[in-house]
């Protein structure tokens, strides 16, 4: 096509370069920010469902622990804390075969029944007092056999049929300054354990 002049006529585009760069930029603009503003509805939608999400699930239970008196069963074994007693200088059953604490004895007294289909023995090594640190006391061995009323046999080391309870009494050499929280108490030097408060 010619103009009146019988010059090529110009397209649109060449006549309004400024005005088509300008346009191309708007377009630019607009396209970056209706991507931009996807990402930020899905983030804003992502963060809204995981709050949601957090907000609906229940608050994570605090482990109850039984107490004296309630009865904890590990594995084969159910036990049963009956008291502790601590504070105490020396322990035996005669004068003769008395033993003396490096800090203080605390006597764990409890009764252990055999749960389980077969026989299991209770051994007292398997047991820890812990104080408020958590902090393990193991047993006194020469303590726990002069505390029993016949030292010559010790029913921690005899074997518990099923449906057989034992009681006695195990002793604990701590510091004096110490005070024991919690008895961890095992059926076997494997299992998890069971915590009864002693508060």
């Amino acid at each position: 096509m010619a103009d009146k002049t019988d010059q090529p006529k110009k397209s649109w585009f060449k006549r309004h370069k400024i005005l088509t760069v300008v346009l191309g930029i708007v377009v630019v603009i607009v396209l970056v920010n209706m991507g931009s503003g996807s990402d930020k509805s899905s983030n804003t939608a992502s963060n809204d469902s995981a709050q949601n999400t957090a907000s609906n699930e229940a608050p994570a239970e605090e482990e109850t622990l039984a107490k004296i008196g309630e009865p904890a069963r590990d594995g084969k074994f159910e036990f049963v804390v009956k008291g502790i007693e601590c504070g105490q200088a020396a322990v035996g059953s005669n004068q003769y075969l008395t033993a003396t604490a490096s800090g203080q004895f605390c006597s764990l007294n409890m009764s252990v029944q055999n749960i389980g289909d077969k026989s299991q023995t209770m051994f007292a090594d398997n047991q820890k007092l812990l104080n408020a640190s958590g902090q393990e006391y193991s047993y006194d061995s020469t303590a726990t056999i002069y505390a029993a009323p016949d030292s010559s046999k010790s029913s921690w080391y005899s074997d518990i049929n099923p449906g057989v309870t034992v009681e006695g009494t195990i002793v604990f050499d701590i510091p004096k300054d110490q005070t024991p929280t919690v008895a961890e108490l095992h059926d076997s030097m494997a299992s998890n354990g069971i915590n009864v408060s002693l508060q």
